[in-house]
Protein backbone atom coordinates (compact mmCIF):
# COMPACT_ATOMS: atom_id res chain seq x y z
CA UNK A 1 0.00 0.00 0.00
CA UNK A 2 3.16 2.10 0.19
CA UNK A 3 4.72 4.16 3.03
CA UNK A 4 2.38 6.11 5.78
CA UNK A 5 2.75 9.57 7.27
CA UNK A 6 6.48 9.87 9.13
CA UNK A 7 5.54 10.27 12.61
CA UNK A 8 6.62 13.37 12.44
CA UNK A 9 4.99 14.70 9.62
CA UNK A 10 1.77 16.76 10.66
CA UNK A 11 -1.15 16.06 9.23
CA UNK A 12 -3.01 18.09 6.29
CA UNK A 13 -6.75 18.23 7.38
CA UNK A 14 -8.43 19.07 4.40
CA UNK A 15 -12.36 18.71 5.85
CA UNK A 16 -13.00 22.27 6.19
CA UNK A 17 -16.44 21.90 4.88
CA UNK A 18 -17.28 19.96 7.76
CA UNK A 19 -15.40 21.84 10.40
CA UNK A 20 -12.91 24.19 10.39
CA UNK A 21 -10.22 24.33 12.56
CA UNK A 22 -10.57 26.75 15.54
CA UNK A 23 -9.55 30.66 14.39
CA UNK A 24 -7.48 31.98 17.07
CA UNK A 25 -9.46 35.39 17.55
CA UNK A 26 -12.36 32.69 18.33
CA UNK A 27 -9.96 31.04 21.22
CA UNK A 28 -9.29 34.23 22.72
CA UNK A 29 -12.62 35.36 22.80
CA UNK A 30 -13.68 32.00 24.70
CA UNK A 31 -11.26 32.40 27.32
CA UNK A 32 -12.07 35.83 27.83
CA UNK A 33 -15.64 34.95 27.96
CA UNK A 34 -15.41 32.68 29.96
CA UNK A 35 -14.09 34.89 33.03
CA UNK A 36 -16.25 37.80 31.78
CA UNK A 37 -19.71 35.67 30.83
CA UNK A 38 -20.49 32.98 32.94
CA UNK A 39 -23.32 34.98 34.64
CA UNK A 40 -27.51 34.95 33.29
CA UNK A 41 -27.47 37.61 30.85
CA UNK A 42 -31.45 37.81 32.08
CA UNK A 43 -30.78 38.99 35.39
CA UNK A 44 -30.15 42.67 36.43
CA UNK A 45 -27.03 42.14 39.21
CA UNK A 46 -23.77 43.54 37.71
CA UNK A 47 -22.06 40.21 36.28
CA UNK A 48 -25.48 39.40 34.59
CA UNK A 49 -25.55 42.82 33.06
CA UNK A 50 -21.94 42.00 31.49
CA UNK A 51 -23.13 39.17 30.43
CA UNK A 52 -26.01 40.70 28.58
CA UNK A 53 -23.66 43.41 27.29
CA UNK A 54 -21.40 40.58 25.91
CA UNK A 55 -24.33 38.98 24.14
CA UNK A 56 -25.68 42.27 22.37
CA UNK A 57 -22.02 42.74 20.79
CA UNK A 58 -21.62 39.55 19.49
CA UNK A 59 -25.30 39.60 18.03
CA UNK A 60 -24.50 42.78 16.94
CA UNK A 61 -21.37 41.11 14.74
CA UNK A 62 -23.70 38.63 13.33
CA UNK A 63 -25.98 41.28 12.39
CA UNK A 64 -23.39 43.51 10.74
CA UNK A 65 -22.27 41.03 8.57
CA UNK A 66 -25.52 39.60 7.41
CA UNK A 67 -26.88 43.13 7.31
CA UNK A 68 -29.76 42.68 9.01
CA UNK A 69 -30.77 44.11 12.12
CA UNK A 70 -30.00 42.34 15.70
CA UNK A 71 -33.39 41.54 16.78
CA UNK A 72 -33.99 39.53 13.42
CA UNK A 73 -30.71 37.15 14.11
CA UNK A 74 -31.34 34.22 16.82
CA UNK A 75 -29.28 31.43 17.40
CA UNK A 76 -29.79 27.47 17.87
CA UNK A 77 -27.11 24.90 19.61
CA UNK A 78 -26.22 23.83 16.30
CA UNK A 79 -26.51 24.67 12.48
CA UNK A 80 -29.01 21.48 11.76
CA UNK A 81 -31.38 22.65 14.66
CA UNK A 82 -31.05 26.37 13.34
CA UNK A 83 -32.46 24.62 9.61
CA UNK A 84 -35.34 22.98 11.53
CA UNK A 85 -36.12 25.53 13.28
CA UNK A 86 -36.62 27.83 10.39
CA UNK A 87 -38.58 25.27 8.55
CA UNK A 88 -40.54 24.12 11.33
CA UNK A 89 -41.09 28.23 12.19
CA UNK A 90 -42.20 29.28 8.24
CA UNK A 91 -44.40 25.55 8.05
CA UNK A 92 -45.83 27.69 11.44
CA UNK A 93 -46.40 31.26 10.69
CA UNK A 94 -48.09 29.88 7.20
CA UNK A 95 -50.13 27.26 8.24
CA UNK A 96 -53.07 29.26 6.99
CA UNK A 97 -51.82 28.86 3.25
CA UNK A 98 -50.53 25.25 3.05
CA UNK A 99 -47.71 22.90 4.88
CA UNK A 100 -45.78 22.08 1.15
CA UNK A 101 -42.32 23.11 1.07
CA UNK A 102 -40.29 23.27 -2.36
CA UNK A 103 -36.77 22.13 -2.09
CA UNK A 104 -33.75 21.37 -4.17
CA UNK A 105 -32.84 17.77 -4.58
CA UNK A 106 -29.38 18.38 -2.96
CA UNK A 107 -30.35 20.29 0.31
CA UNK A 108 -27.98 19.14 3.42
CA UNK A 109 -29.96 16.39 5.41
CA UNK A 110 -31.00 18.37 8.51
CA UNK A 111 -33.79 20.35 6.10
CA UNK A 112 -34.82 17.28 4.13
CA UNK A 113 -35.86 16.07 7.60
CA UNK A 114 -37.81 18.74 8.65
CA UNK A 115 -39.83 18.94 5.49
CA UNK A 116 -42.74 16.25 5.99
CA UNK A 117 -44.76 17.58 2.74
CA UNK A 118 -42.18 18.20 -0.06
CA UNK A 119 -41.89 18.70 -3.76
CA UNK A 120 -38.81 17.87 -4.95
CA UNK A 121 -36.86 19.86 -7.69
CA UNK A 122 -34.27 18.26 -9.34
CA UNK A 123 -30.75 19.91 -10.43
CA UNK A 124 -28.42 19.22 -13.63
CA UNK A 125 -25.39 16.96 -13.79
CA UNK A 126 -23.15 19.88 -11.90
CA UNK A 127 -25.93 20.10 -9.17
CA UNK A 128 -27.51 23.49 -9.98
CA UNK A 129 -31.35 23.59 -10.13
CA UNK A 130 -33.69 23.16 -12.57
CA UNK A 131 -34.78 27.16 -11.99
CA UNK A 132 -37.90 26.64 -14.66
CA UNK A 133 -39.63 23.54 -12.77
CA UNK A 134 -38.37 25.57 -9.37
CA UNK A 135 -40.33 28.35 -10.46
CA UNK A 136 -43.39 25.98 -11.82
CA UNK A 137 -43.14 24.96 -8.56
CA UNK A 138 -43.37 27.96 -6.25
CA UNK A 139 -46.25 29.12 -7.48
CA UNK A 140 -48.56 26.25 -7.19
CA UNK A 141 -51.23 26.48 -4.38
CA UNK A 142 -50.53 25.06 -0.89
CA UNK A 143 -47.13 26.00 -0.77
CA UNK A 144 -46.03 27.17 2.51
CA UNK A 145 -42.54 27.98 1.93
CA UNK A 146 -39.12 27.11 -0.51
CA UNK A 147 -35.19 25.76 0.41
CA UNK A 148 -32.43 26.11 -1.52
CA UNK A 149 -28.87 26.56 -0.50
CA UNK A 150 -26.67 29.35 -1.03
CA UNK A 151 -23.72 26.42 -2.35
CA UNK A 152 -23.58 22.87 -2.45
CA UNK A 153 -22.06 21.05 0.89
CA UNK A 154 -21.03 18.15 -0.97
CA UNK A 155 -19.45 19.22 -4.39
CA UNK A 156 -19.46 23.19 -4.01
CA UNK A 157 -21.83 24.05 -6.81
CA UNK A 158 -23.22 27.52 -5.95
CA UNK A 159 -26.85 27.74 -6.98
CA UNK A 160 -28.36 31.00 -9.05
CA UNK A 161 -29.81 32.20 -5.86
CA UNK A 162 -31.08 35.68 -7.44
CA UNK A 163 -33.01 34.03 -9.95
CA UNK A 164 -34.86 31.64 -7.39
CA UNK A 165 -35.72 34.16 -4.87
CA UNK A 166 -37.39 36.12 -7.74
CA UNK A 167 -39.49 33.30 -8.28
CA UNK A 168 -40.54 33.22 -4.55
CA UNK A 169 -41.11 36.86 -4.46
CA UNK A 170 -43.37 36.70 -7.55
CA UNK A 171 -45.27 33.94 -5.95
CA UNK A 172 -45.27 35.51 -2.20
CA UNK A 173 -43.48 32.57 -1.04
CA UNK A 174 -40.94 32.85 1.68
CA UNK A 175 -37.34 31.70 0.94
CA UNK A 176 -34.88 29.77 3.38
CA UNK A 177 -31.50 29.65 2.40
CA UNK A 178 -29.05 27.26 4.42
CA UNK A 179 -25.52 29.28 4.18
CA UNK A 180 -23.27 26.84 6.46
CA UNK A 181 -21.20 26.56 3.20
CA UNK A 182 -20.85 30.55 2.40
CA UNK A 183 -20.88 32.47 5.14
CA UNK A 184 -17.13 33.46 5.96
CA UNK A 185 -16.04 32.59 2.80
CA UNK A 186 -17.63 34.49 -0.15
CA UNK A 187 -20.02 37.32 0.69
CA UNK A 188 -23.06 36.35 2.32
CA UNK A 189 -26.17 35.92 -0.21
CA UNK A 190 -28.82 39.09 0.04
CA UNK A 191 -31.58 36.90 -1.48
CA UNK A 192 -33.39 35.73 1.59
CA UNK A 193 -36.45 35.60 3.97
CA UNK A 194 -35.05 32.72 6.23
CA UNK A 195 -31.20 32.26 6.33
CA UNK A 196 -29.15 29.40 8.39
CA UNK A 197 -25.47 28.87 9.09
CA UNK A 198 -23.20 27.11 11.49
CA UNK A 199 -19.94 28.80 13.33
CA UNK A 200 -17.67 25.75 13.30
CA UNK A 201 -17.66 26.07 9.26
CA UNK A 202 -15.62 28.99 9.15
CA UNK A 203 -13.28 28.40 12.28
CA UNK A 204 -16.13 29.15 15.17
CA UNK A 205 -16.76 26.75 18.29
CA UNK A 206 -18.61 23.96 16.99
CA UNK A 207 -22.09 24.21 18.86
CA UNK A 208 -23.36 27.58 17.57
CA UNK A 209 -25.94 27.91 14.85
CA UNK A 210 -27.29 31.14 13.19
CA UNK A 211 -30.83 31.61 12.92
CA UNK A 212 -31.98 34.92 10.80
CA UNK A 213 -35.61 36.04 9.87
CA UNK A 214 -36.37 39.38 8.01
CA UNK A 215 -39.15 41.23 9.70
CA UNK A 216 -42.26 40.79 7.89
CA UNK A 217 -41.93 37.25 7.26
CA UNK A 218 -44.57 35.57 8.88
CA UNK A 219 -42.43 32.89 11.25
CA UNK A 220 -43.08 31.54 14.79
CA UNK A 221 -40.38 30.38 16.30
CA UNK A 222 -41.83 27.57 18.67
CA UNK A 223 -38.21 26.57 20.35
CA UNK A 224 -37.35 26.96 24.15
CA UNK A 225 -34.65 29.72 25.31
CA UNK A 226 -32.27 26.76 24.83
CA UNK A 227 -29.12 28.03 22.48
CA UNK A 228 -25.43 28.45 22.70
CA UNK A 229 -24.03 28.78 25.88
CA UNK A 230 -22.61 33.13 25.59
CA UNK A 231 -19.07 32.17 25.57
CA UNK A 232 -18.94 29.95 22.64
CA UNK A 233 -21.21 32.51 20.90
CA UNK A 234 -18.91 35.19 21.90
CA UNK A 235 -15.93 32.99 20.22
CA UNK A 236 -18.18 32.90 17.14
CA UNK A 237 -18.98 36.30 16.66
CA UNK A 238 -15.15 36.93 17.41
CA UNK A 239 -14.31 34.41 14.61
CA UNK A 240 -16.97 35.71 11.69
CA UNK A 241 -15.65 39.04 11.96
CA UNK A 242 -11.56 38.30 11.88
CA UNK A 243 -12.48 36.03 9.33
CA UNK A 244 -14.54 38.76 7.19
CA UNK A 245 -11.61 40.62 7.45
CA UNK A 246 -9.27 38.82 4.56
CA UNK A 247 -12.37 36.60 3.56
CA UNK A 248 -11.52 38.12 -0.32
CA UNK A 249 -7.84 36.90 -0.31
CA UNK A 250 -8.44 33.85 1.17
CA UNK A 251 -11.06 32.69 -1.15
CA UNK A 252 -8.85 33.94 -3.89
CA UNK A 253 -5.65 31.53 -2.40
CA UNK A 254 -7.66 28.80 -1.81
CA UNK A 255 -9.61 28.74 -5.15
CA UNK A 256 -6.47 28.49 -7.15
CA UNK A 257 -5.33 25.71 -5.26
CA UNK A 258 -8.46 23.86 -6.05
CA UNK A 259 -7.98 24.46 -9.58
CA UNK A 260 -4.79 23.23 -9.44
CA UNK A 261 -6.23 20.24 -7.96
CA UNK A 262 -9.57 19.84 -10.35
CA UNK A 263 -6.92 20.29 -13.19
CA UNK A 264 -4.24 17.59 -11.44
CA UNK A 265 -6.24 14.91 -10.37
CA UNK A 266 -8.40 15.04 -14.07
CA UNK A 267 -4.69 14.63 -16.05
CA UNK A 268 -3.10 12.38 -13.65
CA UNK A 269 -5.94 9.69 -12.00
CA UNK A 270 -7.36 7.71 -15.19
CA UNK A 271 -11.25 7.29 -14.59
CA UNK A 272 -11.67 9.84 -12.23
CA UNK A 273 -14.34 12.19 -12.37
CA UNK A 274 -14.11 15.50 -10.95
CA UNK A 275 -17.79 16.72 -9.79
CA UNK A 276 -19.68 20.13 -9.37
CA UNK A 277 -19.25 23.16 -11.30
CA UNK A 278 -16.03 24.28 -12.56
CA UNK A 279 -16.73 27.71 -12.55
CA UNK A 280 -19.63 28.54 -10.36
CA UNK A 281 -18.23 27.00 -6.82
CA UNK A 282 -17.25 27.70 -3.61
CA UNK A 283 -13.33 28.65 -3.58
CA UNK A 284 -12.66 25.78 -0.72
CA UNK A 285 -14.00 22.74 -1.90
CA UNK A 286 -13.62 20.12 -4.90
CA UNK A 287 -15.12 16.50 -4.99
CA UNK A 288 -13.97 13.74 -7.47
CA UNK A 289 -15.15 10.07 -8.02
CA UNK A 290 -12.92 7.18 -8.79
CA UNK A 291 -14.38 4.61 -10.89
CA UNK A 292 -13.20 1.07 -9.52
CA UNK A 293 -12.12 2.06 -5.78
CA UNK A 294 -13.90 1.28 -2.88
CA UNK A 295 -14.42 4.75 -1.10
CA UNK A 296 -13.83 3.82 2.24
CA UNK A 297 -10.68 2.17 1.76
CA UNK A 298 -9.38 5.13 -0.36
CA UNK A 299 -10.60 7.59 2.34
CA UNK A 300 -8.28 4.94 4.98
CA UNK A 301 -5.06 5.15 2.66
CA UNK A 302 -5.04 8.37 2.40
CA UNK A 303 -5.51 9.35 6.13
CA UNK A 304 -2.45 6.50 6.80
CA UNK A 305 -0.52 8.75 3.90
CA UNK A 306 -1.54 11.82 6.65
CA UNK A 307 -4.36 13.35 4.65
CA UNK A 308 -7.55 13.80 6.78
CA UNK A 309 -10.49 14.15 3.51
CA UNK A 310 -13.96 13.62 3.23
CA UNK A 311 -16.18 11.45 1.16
CA UNK A 312 -18.58 13.09 -1.52
CA UNK A 313 -20.78 10.29 -0.44
CA UNK A 314 -22.64 9.68 2.93
CA UNK A 315 -22.03 5.93 2.01
CA UNK A 316 -19.58 5.12 5.56
CA UNK A 317 -18.97 2.10 7.47
CA UNK A 318 -22.43 2.99 9.26
CA UNK A 319 -24.78 3.61 6.38
CA UNK A 320 -24.67 1.82 3.00
CA UNK A 321 -26.99 4.70 1.26
CA UNK A 322 -24.93 6.54 -1.44
CA UNK A 323 -24.85 10.44 -1.12
CA UNK A 324 -28.55 11.63 -2.44
CA UNK A 325 -26.69 15.07 -4.00
CA UNK A 326 -24.38 12.60 -6.00
CA UNK A 327 -27.59 10.61 -7.15
CA UNK A 328 -29.53 13.68 -8.09
CA UNK A 329 -26.87 14.56 -9.87
CA UNK A 330 -26.29 11.32 -12.16
CA UNK A 331 -22.71 11.31 -11.38
CA UNK A 332 -20.99 8.19 -9.31
CA UNK A 333 -21.88 7.76 -5.90
CA UNK A 334 -19.00 5.51 -4.56
CA UNK A 335 -15.03 5.66 -4.61
CA UNK A 336 -15.57 9.66 -3.67
CA UNK A 337 -13.12 12.30 -2.38
CA UNK A 338 -14.24 15.72 -1.20
CA UNK A 339 -11.40 17.82 -0.29
CA UNK A 340 -12.34 20.84 1.56
CA UNK A 341 -9.47 23.50 2.26
CA UNK A 342 -9.05 26.67 4.84
CA UNK A 343 -6.59 29.07 5.99
CA UNK A 344 -4.12 26.69 7.40
CA UNK A 345 -3.53 24.81 4.14
CA UNK A 346 -0.68 25.06 2.33
CA UNK A 347 0.53 24.41 -0.16
CA UNK A 348 3.10 22.26 -0.13
CA UNK A 349 0.11 19.89 1.54
CA UNK A 350 -1.68 20.01 -1.67
CA UNK A 351 1.26 19.61 -3.66
CA UNK A 352 2.38 16.54 -1.45
CA UNK A 353 -1.31 15.18 -1.68
CA UNK A 354 -1.57 15.29 -5.81
CA UNK A 355 2.20 13.26 -5.94
CA UNK A 356 0.47 10.36 -3.76
CA UNK A 357 -3.06 10.30 -5.20
CA UNK A 358 -2.57 8.81 -8.12
CA UNK A 359 0.03 5.67 -6.36
CA UNK A 360 -3.06 5.45 -4.13
CA UNK A 361 -5.77 4.92 -6.54
CA UNK A 362 -3.74 2.98 -8.36
CA UNK A 363 -2.53 0.25 -5.55
CA UNK A 364 -6.32 0.03 -4.27
CA UNK A 365 -7.30 -0.69 -7.55
CA UNK A 366 -4.22 -3.33 -8.60
CA UNK A 367 -5.68 -4.79 -5.27
CA UNK A 368 -9.09 -5.36 -6.25
CA UNK A 369 -7.75 -7.11 -9.27
CA UNK A 370 -8.72 -3.52 -11.60
CA UNK A 371 -5.35 -3.09 -13.51
CA UNK A 372 -4.52 -1.75 -16.94
CA UNK A 373 -6.46 1.48 -17.04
Amino acid sequence: MGPTRHIDEPVAYFDAATASPLHPAAREALIAALADGWADPGKLYGQARQARQLFDAARAVFADILAVRAEEVWFAPTGSEACRRAIAGLLRGRARVGRTVVHSAVEHSSVLKAIHDGVEVGVDRLGRVDLAAFAEAVGRDGVAAAALMSANHEVGTVQPLTEAAAACQAAGVPLLVDAAQSVGRVPVPEQWSVLTASAHKWGGPPGVGVLAVRTGVRFEDAADATGPSLPLLVAAAASLRAVEVDRDAQARRLSGLVTRIRETVAATVPDVEVVGDPVERLPHLVTFSCLYVDGEALLHALDRRGFAVSSGSSCTSDTLRPSHVLEAMGVLSHGNVRVSLHRDTTEEQVDRFLAELPGVVADLRAEAGVVGL
